[in-house]
Formats: C-alpha cells, structure tokens, sequence
C-alpha cells in the first residue's frame, strides 16, 4: 500500500461553512470545488470534508437519515463527483467522514425498529426495558445532557442515544447492522473517495448487560457542568467488541488501492489507550487523534507526555495530530495566555504541530490566524450551547462561515444571509489581507508546509525528546545525516536556552524561524529547526 496517509497534511472543510455558492446561506459542494485551488495552493495533501449526507440537520448533519446520498442543501451526488474529479486534478485526495454508532430517528432503518419489537430490523438499534419504577435501564447519560434513553410509546421501551435523543444508537452487536454499515462505506468507496474518518468510533459499542457506569475517579475537584463528565463511561462505550469491528472496516479498504481510515475517539479518560488499540498491526485503522491536543494546556510537558504514552503503546499503530476542529474553540483564541501578540502564536503552533511525528489536521480557517467568534446566546444554533450556556457555549463559535474578502458582504462567503454571523474581528484576517502578503499567518503556514515536504525526517523521521525545562520544547527528529532538531519557546517571554544546548542541537539553522535574533535566547513564541 502507497502510505500518502503517514505525513500528510490533512485539511478539515466544515462544508456549511466554507464556500456557498448557491445564495442560501449555508455552504455546498460546488462552493468546496470552486475554492479546492486555495487548499492546493497551501500545500495541504489531502481534505477531510464533515457530513453531506442527507441529515434532519438536528446537529448540523451528523444525525444523517441516508448515509447513501447528498442533503439538498449541499448539492447532489453529481456535485460530489465533480469535487472528487476536481479535487484528484489538483492532487489531492478526499476524505469523508462516516458516522457509524448512530443515525437521525428519521433513518429508514430506525422507523422500521420502532414500528414494532419483531420487525425485520427490531433489535438493530438499542432497545431496553424501563425498571419496575418505569425509570431508564440504567445511568448512563447523554453527551448533550439529560439520560441516554428516551421512552417510546410505540414499543413500550426506552432507546439508547450517546448524543440527541433524535440520534438513536445502532445495536452494533447484530452482524447484519455491521453488514448495512459497511455497505455504505462501499457505496462510498466505489465513488472514488481516498479514506474515512470515523466519528466518534469507540462510542459503537455498548455493555449488553447494561451495567451502571461508575463515578469518575479521581474526581474533578471542580463540579462539570455537565453531568456526563462525573462518570467514568466504562460500560456505555470503548467495549472490545470494536476491535474485530475495524478489522471488518479494514479488510474492506484494503480491496482497494491507496484507502485510508483515521479514527476520533471520544474518550477523555482512555483516549490515548483506545488509539494505540484502534491502530496496533495492520488489520484496523491506519491512524487516530483524541482530543488530548484539543484542550486549554500549551505546555511542553503536556505535549511531549502526549506524544510519548502514544508511541510508547501503540504497538505500529500510527497518530494524527491536530490543534481545532470543528469541536472545540479555536487554538488561537484557547492558548491566548501563551501569545506574544501579533499572531506569534498562530506562526509558531503551525510549526509545532507539523514538527511532530504523524499526520496533522488543519482545521479551515487555521491558516489565517482566525479567532473564535463571540457570538450572543440568540445568534446560536448548536444544541449543546443551547443546553449548557453560559458555560459551555458550544460550537458555533469555531463554526462560523469563512472570510474570504474583508470589505464584501458576507466576507465573500455567500451572496445571501450567511447561517451563521460573521463578525468584524474575523473579518480582520480575512484571505484577501494575507495571501501574497509576505509575514502573514497564510505565508507562513505555505512556507513551514512546504518546509516539512521537503525534509525528510519531519516526514518519516523518529522522535527523541530533550530533557529542557519550561517553557522550552526541544525534540530531534530522524537520525544521523539529516537529523533535526525543532526547538519551541511555548511562552510569551524570551528565555535563555541551557548551557550545552547547542552541543546537542550541533547543526545549522534550516527552514522557517521565530524568535532567534539574539544567541543563547529564544524570544517569545520562538522556534527554530537545526539541521545536522
């Protein structure tokens, strides 16, 4: 198998929000083909585009009722093959996502299991008994707040849902739903796309006994605000049944030439275990991410211990790293304590991520810089912000549209009422204020990309870590001739690099650099790569 996958540069399309170009405010396919030569042009390998499927779009497409076909809002299967076409002229492979634990309550599948306890497709999702109290079967809870059950009169039994209640679980235990799931990942396949990423993937399987999960131990000494963070989820997800499960997945890919599968899982407490498993050997995924790198710690001890539990168990399993999604507040906006100012974090975090051994994901809107939009409580539209503000405000502030132009309407991004608001301070760092304009965040990125493209040990090199205090980061990558040393100062304040550093990191300075005017010092936000 050709490996493109290993060091590539993956970049993350929130379709909604990229390109519309239909006038309806929300974006589509045809947007995402006319805008693939921006992607290209950075330098990125390969894009990863979320969920077109057909979708009630209860939360925002990953409820999808036919995994087979294009939501209207985003086009038609026609549309996606002229992506495909467009994409693979300019070089770049397409992955999608797929969402295998659970559907919308409006799939096919789920009004059939409803309809009656001995239909066809009765117990393809996953069916309890109340207690003799009427009460759900057991404590679990939804991600989205309240129980991960909710009644239904038509069948007198409560049904499991991890996230809303209108996204039941499939009982993943019955081969014949692993058949159905499968069939469409061929459908998919057989249309041209270069890989999967899997969401959510250790949430497909469940305890069959349905046992309580335990209290989160140790616990947090400050309450969540969500109570789905007081449990340690040991029976309602992460079951040792996915194993066999991916390797069904993978035997399927591996009919094919050159396919891909990178997994997300959604486990705060086993997440770095749970990849090393999903990845071991060559029968499963070929790579995972976690949310370890998508939290508020921009430290050095953080980072490599990250890394170092990963390589440590993964057994040949492989990682993909990456600072923001589609999930989490933007990285640039969640670090700002550790930045210089004037986007020196945004330069340097890119040389980070792409210094470290793996894959990386760039989410859209990454390669200018751009913040998290401040949004009010009625301009909202994910049901997690809805369900837990303040607290927690959801997503819709690293989902808003992208600002292609400064001074048009909507930013370039749609000739209607874009779905979500565009405010001015992400107008700011629009792509029409940075692309060509030499020091911007935009040219920055294209220069350490092309950077990691052509050294070799950043691509296929290993990874030893310096033993260097806070705040600095020092790790060589690769061996012998050719080795290189990446050195970060994650702090806003210059530092002094130890005496016998530059022993070690013997070699000169090579690629893109922040931060090094002044000898022994490294200044604030600064790195630099040394080249043996």
């Amino acid at each position: 198998m050709n490996e493109w996958w290993r060091a590539a540069v993956i970049y993350q399309i929130y379709p909604r929000s990229f390109q519309d170009d239909s006038g309806d405010g929300i974006g589509d396919l045809p947007g995402i083909t006319r805008r693939l030569e921006h992607i290209a042009h950075l330098g990125a390998d390969a894009i990863w585009i979320s969920p077109f499927f057909r979708s009630p779009m209860k939360d925002m497409g990953y409820d999808i009722s036919d995994p087979c076909d294009v939501d209207p809002l985003f086009g038609d299967l026609a549309d996606f093959d002229a992506l495909i076409a467009r994409a693979h002229e300019l070089g770049l492979k397409v992955i999608i996502d797929q969402v295998l634990s659970h559907t919308s309550d409006a799939h096919a599948w789920f009004v059939d299991s409803r309809a009656s306890r001995t239909g066809e497709k009765a117990d393809w999702y996953v069916w309890a008994d109340p207690k003799p109290d009427g009460s759900p079967p057991n404590n679990w809870p939804s991600v989205f707040g309240g129980p991960a059950w909710t009644w239904d009169t038509r069948r007198r039994q409560y049904y499991m849902h991890n996230f809303l209640s209108t996204q039941p679980d499939v009982n993943m235990h019955n081969p014949a739903v692993q058949d159905g799931v499968l069939a469409a990942l061929k459908f998919w396949l057989d249309r041209g796309v270069d890989g999967f990423r899997l969401d959510s993937i250790n949430y497909c399987f469940h305890d069959r006994q349905l046992r309580d999960n335990p209290r989160l131990e140790p616990f947090p000494k400050v309450e969540p605000h969500n109570p789905y963070d007081f449990q340690d989820h040991k029976y309602s997800k992460s079951q040792p049944e996915m194993l066999p499960l991916l390797e069904r997945v993978r035997a399927l890919l591996d009919r094919y030439d050159d396919r891909m599968t990178v997994g997300e899982v959604g486990d705060h407490n086993h997440a770095l275990e749970l990849m090393s498993q999903y990845t071991a050997g060559e029968k499963r995924m070929n790579m995972a991410y976690s949310f370890d790198m998508l939290g508020p710690d921009y430290s050095a001890r953080h980072f490599r211990g990250v890394i170092d539990r990963f390589m440590a168990g993964a057994k040949g399993g492989w990682p993909c790293w990456s600072f923001s999604n589609h999930d989490v507040p933007r990285h640039v906006s969640r670090w700002a304590g550790q930045d210089a100012g004037g986007d020196a974090l945004a330069r340097q975090a890119i040389a980070l991520l792409l210094a470290f051994e793996g894959a990386v994901c760039v989410y859209q809107g990454e390669e200018f810089g751009q913040t998290e939009t401040q949004l009010a409580y009625e301009e909202l539209t994910d049901p997690v912000g809805l369900r837990f503000w303040p607290d927690n405000k959801g997503r819709d502030g690293c989902r808003t549209p992208m600002v292609w132009e400064r001074d048009m309407p909507a930013a370039g991004f749609t000739s209607g009422v874009p779905w979500l608001p565009i405010k001015p301070e992400q107008r700011v760092r629009a792509a029409s204020e940075q692309m060509g304009v030499a020091g911007s965040v935009f040219e920055h990125y294209r220069d350490v990309i092309a950077f990691r493209k052509q050294t070799e040990a950043l691509k296929t090199g290993g990874t030893r870590f310096l033993n260097l205090p806070e705040p600095l980061l020092g790790f060589l990558r690769g061996e012998g001739p050719g080795a290189v040393l990446c050195l970060f100062n994650l702090s806003a304040e210059e530092v002094a690099l130890p005496e016998g550093l530059m022993t070690e990191a013997s070699g000169r300075p090579v690629g893109p650099a922040e931060g090094v005017g002044v000898a022994g010092r490294l200044g604030p936000n600064g790195y630099v790569f040394l080249q043996s």
